[in-house]
């Protein structure tokens, strides 16, 4: 099989493109024949060498990667025989291994892809879409809310917004440049702005006032200003930080304004179900139409070029490596 490997920590042109023998599953596991394979923020911050999240740093050579979707072609010992065949998507759990025309797992951890959902949207709502949907079910709006989303263009965020717009709240989409924002006209919400122009809180006070909900996956600066956007007694729920910092938050901001400040954290396993749940419902989501996941593809091949892509913000939505089958 083709995969891409990390042999040295760095710039986005370690990643290789290596020929390796193929795999075998062992019992209680399937092999799948991968046609797109998910590409994380955090694949970058690894590949860089940086420790931090939830992942240690791989031991090197390793194959990036932990969400995959394709057919079953191979059945290890005990697996029933159903399986074979059945286009299937999986995240791989905190292993490596994604990048690549073939991908290993435990039966346990598949679910058929949705008639009508193609293999790269399928891996963004297995693993993107259960983030989302686990924010969203923290902190549901109400009708009555002005929700903001500082991401809308990310993966994330382009599903929180979609999200947002069904429980009827104002909702307020947000991204950096122009091309960005306009892709966010699509989304039909009730107001864009970039965060790269010098006016933009100034714009949101004056077209909605305050905002009561807050989905923040930028944090830095931008979020800080999100923060001070918030009106008294507002909700402000972290997931991450793509600006390089998670927002501060002081006891004044919590304590003077009255607001509630999450963080998304271990918070989503203590969901009903967990995490297997909600990446099953994000599946059924997207394959009733209810939310469409925004998707980026490059081939396998270019994994380089998709890394450098995500980390200057020139990719939309979730990024996705494809191998033609």
């Amino acid at each position: 099989m083709r995969a891409i490997r990390l042999h040295e920590f760095g710039a986005p042109g370690n990643l290789l493109l290596d020929d390796l023998p193929d795999l075998s599953p062992g019992p209680g596991q399937v092999r799948i024949a991968v046609s797109a394979s998910g590409v994380h923020l955090l694949d970058t911050t690894l590949r860089r060498g940086e420790a931090g999240g939830p992942l240690p740093l791989p031991e090197l050579p390793t194959i990036p990667g932990r969400e995959v979707a394709g057919v079953v072609d191979e059945l290890g010992e005990g697996v029933d025989e159903a399986w074979r065949g059945r286009r299937v998507v999986a995240h791989l759990g905190m292993v490596p291994g994604g990048y690549a025309e073939q991908a290993v797992t435990d039966v346990g951890s598949l679910y058929d892809v949705p008639p009508g959902l193609n293999d790269a949207e399928a891996v963004a709502a297995v693993g993107t879409g259960r983030t989302a949907l686990g924010v969203f079910e923290l902190e549901r709006p109400a009708m009555d809310d002005v929700v903001f989303v500082p991401s809308a263009a990310g993966g994330v965020g382009w599903l929180l917004a979609q999200a947002a717009r069904t429980t009827g709240a104002t909702v307020v989409v947000a991204a950096r440049g122009a091309g960005r924002t306009a892709k966010l006209g699509e989304l039909g919400v009730d107001l864009v702005v970039d965060y790269g122009r010098p006016d933009w809180a100034e714009t949101v006070r004056q077209r909605v006032g305050g905002l009561s909900l807050v989905y923040d996956g930028v944090g830095g600066a931008v979020g800080r200003t999100a923060l001070e956007l918030t009106g008294p007694g507002g909700r402000f729920m972290m997931f991450g930080w793509s600006a390089g910092e998670a927002t501060r938050v002081g006891t004044d901001d919590v304590v003077a304004r009255g607001l509630t400040v999450g963080w998304l954290g271990q918070r989503m396993r203590a969901l009903p179900g967990g995490i297997p749940a909600l990446a099953g419902r994000s599946l059924e989501l997207a394959g009733q139409g209810w939310w469409r996941p925004l998707v980026s593809t490059y081939p396998l091949a270019d994994a380089a070029v998709a890394h450098a892509d995500l980390e200057a913000r020139r990719a939309l939505g979730k990024v996705v490596l494809t191998v033609p089958r």
